[in-house]
């Protein structure tokens, strides 16, 4: 009998658990969360404008058009700024480097380099809320 009882108990679990993930899949895919890889997505917003607002087609047309132009000027704000931000970053790591001993050089170099690997492949992260 105390067999059977472990049984049901590792079942449930298992169970719940796939359950559990299964529940938080549907919920990012629902959301838009799996998606989403490039960042904003301008039709998508103009999309849901269009709909929340009830715009017409001509003023959704207009909505993306200052979108389209409002994302290019920011590119090239940040594209302006990056060399002033990566130099800022070069500078602090030189900082540090000189308060570390040489192995920790070495984990600070390979620390850095996942970073870098991680801000290639995904962007840079958003600022933090204020």
């Amino acid at each position: 009998m105390t067999r059977r009882v472990y049984f049901y108990f590792v079942v449930t679990f298992v169970l719940g658990a796939v359950l559990g993930g299964v529940g938080v899949y549907y919920f990012l895919w629902y959301n838009g969360r799996l998606l989403r890889h490039d960042g904003f997505d301008i039709n998508r917003a103009v999309a849901h404008i269009k709909k929340d607002l009830d715009l017409s087609d001509a003023q959704a047309q207009q909505v993306k058009q200052i979108l389209i132009e409002s994302t290019l000027k920011m590119g090239d704000l940040q594209n302006q700024f990056t060399p002033q931000f990566e130099a800022i970053h070069q500078e602090t790591r030189a900082r540090i480097r000189q308060v570390l001993n040489p192995d920790q050089v070495k984990k600070f170099d390979e620390f850095v380099r996942a970073i870098d690997e991680r801000r290639r492949r995904e962007g840079p992260r958003p600022p933090p809320p204020r």
